[in-house]
């Protein structure tokens, strides 16, 4: 089993090792158990980073303006818009320049 993003294969599970986790999973379900898991992981990972991203901007936000998206992709594009957006590499490479 070959796991790729973006056609750039990051691992590859052994035979072996998928039959070690068949162990526990149903064989026949195992492909579709393993894009389940890998889609539960990004997705938190977006729910947190987007929780964390509304925490900082929201109140921002709304001294801006009278009314905020209630949309989650409305929101983050409506704050990557503002002029003082900077993303993780931005702050970083701010801060180096700053020390």
């Amino acid at each position: 089993m070959k796991i790729s993003v973006n056609d750039i294969e990051l691992f590859t599970l052994t035979p072996i090792q998928k039959q070690v986790i068949a162990n526990d999973i149903n064989v026949d379900l195992l492909d579709e158990d393993m894009k389940r898991r890998l889609q539960y992981i990004l997705m938190h990972k977006y729910e947190q980073c987007f929780k964390c991203l509304k925490e900082e901007w929201e109140p921002k936000l709304a001294k801006r303006m009278d009314a905020l998206p209630t949309d989650a992709d409305k929101l983050a594009e409506l704050i990557f818009a503002q002029e003082d957006y900077k993303c993780r590499k931005q702050r970083e490479d701010a801060s180096k320049l700053g020390a």
